[in-house]
């Protein structure tokens, strides 16, 4: 029985640790993990969602955001790194 618990105990660390480095890091992109459970098709769309939000909110400039679009076109995501301030 306490084999279990240290398994499942260790599992939601692994859990912990994973979601804070994607949430760090700047190659992940911050797509919804249920987009791309949904399949391809469906990661592209939301990922076209996601970055017209980007523009309206005024996160990204419009070459970024024509650049994403671009590729989200040809079916693949592009990722830029944040600028470091």
């Amino acid at each position: 029985m306490a084999a279990i618990a240290i398994l499942i105990g260790g599992l939601l660390l692994a859990a912990i640790y994973y979601d804070i480095a994607r949430l760090v890091s700047t190659h992940q992109s911050r797509c919804p993990p249920l987009a791309r459970a949904r399949g391809r098709r469906a990661a592209l769309e939301d990922e076209e969602r996601w970055c017209a939000g980007l523009l309206l909110h005024g996160r990204i400039d419009t070459r970024s955001y024509q650049r994403r679009m671009s590729g989200l076109a040809r079916g693949r995501r592009v990722v830029e790194p944040r600028p470091r301030h």
